[in-house]
């Protein structure tokens, strides 16, 4: 399954918060190159897609944080007004809900999405079948 995984981290929602897991990472030379961030009252989550995923976890993990890693998938959409469409409208055909959406930084001349489904082998059908390039793990290191 042509996939990649994003890691999500349950955080305080106070100052400094995401600083901390952001140094934390750099310093251990992962970059993240996709996220969002969630917040609820005196709760935070950071949601990311980083170059390497299993440092990240096993550093997340042995500083203690609280995460889920799932799959994504991440697909390349055409950088003009509506060419979102162009990914939308095939999952909305085949009756696929997107439970959540995100932009990668720094690809360079390409623009990639995070998309979040509930039936990531179904969606990724789709896509293949609409000609919808799906990047897996050469993602991590664009």
């Amino acid at each position: 399954m042509k996939t990649v995984k994003q890691i999500d981290l349950l955080l305080n929602n106070e100052p400094g918060t995401l600083s901390t897991v952001s140094e934390l990472l750099g310093t251990n030379g992962i970059n993240i190159i996709a996220f969002y961030v969630t917040t609820s009252k005196d709760e935070g989550r950071l949601h990311f897609v980083s170059n390497d995923p299993d440092k990240a976890i096993n550093v997340l993990r042995t500083a203690s944080y609280e995460i889920f890693v799932k799959d994504v998938i991440a697909c390349e959409t055409p950088n003009h007004p509506g060419g979102m469409n162009a990914v939308l409208k095939p999952l909305k055909s085949a009756g696929i809900n997107v439970d959540y959406i995100y932009p990668c930084i720094g690809t360079g001349d390409i623009t990639v999405l995070i998309i979040g489904v509930g039936p990531v082998q179904k969606a990724l059908e789709i896509m293949k079948d609409n000609w919808i390039r799906v990047i897996g793990e050469e993602l991590y290191h664009t």
